[in-house]
């Protein structure tokens, strides 16, 4: 996962209500388990409508979503959250998420913003023609207009998302502490890696005395 600290640029300045993860990723590319190519079917119901939001050429390519209240919905398919990181979404921006999806976000390195509706409101009028920022380290959305709002964060979340950890990395970076652990397992309970390898295991460091 790529350390996010800073969201800056055009924004889809949308708003909808209640967006389920169905519209965010029909079921029909659930089919796959990889992350790339899900962009194409990202909205697909929506961009089926003429004029929409998401084919608009002012904000082809914006890193920032904002949208509604309940923002992620529905089914807890970590698809959602794939495609929008496919179609190069780094932050979303609403007054409320689903738990599930947040979680889902914020795995994938998306920063799930929590705002007022006043706050999400004006940065939609101002996503209309301006950029956006959202910035972890300050833990604030800023416009070129002087706006500035707070938000919150949970530290560890926070902390992940800034040093580019999943839970992969986050057990990587455990390594040393885990490697020690094994190692005085091993001259404590011997016999545990003995009876592993009689048992036919392939077990690192099975024929050690």
């Amino acid at each position: 996962m790529e350390p996010v600290t800073r969201v800056s640029g055009s924004a889809y300045p949308w708003g909808a209500k209640n967006i389920d993860t169905d519209v965010i990723i029909p079921a029909h590319w659930l089919k796959t388990i990889k992350r790339s190519g899900l962009g194409k079917g990202a909205f697909e119901t929506v961009r089926a409508q003429p004029g929409n939001i998401f084919d608009d050429p002012r904000y082809a390519g914006a890193p920032i979503l904002i949208a509604g209240d309940n923002f992620g919905c529905g089914s807890s398919r970590e698809h959602a959250a794939w495609a929008l990181g496919d179609m190069g979404i780094k932050a979303v921006i609403a007054p409320s998420f689903s738990d599930i999806f947040s979680g889902n976000a914020f795995k994938n390195g998306i920063v799930p913003v929590v705002l007022p509706q006043e706050a999400v409101d004006r940065l939609i009028e101002v996503a209309k023609t301006d950029p956006v920022t959202v910035d972890l380290e300050t833990m604030t959305v800023t416009t070129p207009y002087q706006d500035r709002f707070p938000f919150e964060l949970d530290a560890f979340r926070r902390r992940c998302l800034m040093e580019g950890l999943d839970e992969v990395g986050l057990t990587l970076a455990k390594d040393t502490a885990i490697s020690k652990f094994e190692e005085q397992l091993d001259d404590e309970r011997p016999w545990i890696r003995r009876d592993a390898a009689h048992a036919g295991f392939a077990v690192e460091g099975a024929g050690r005395t």
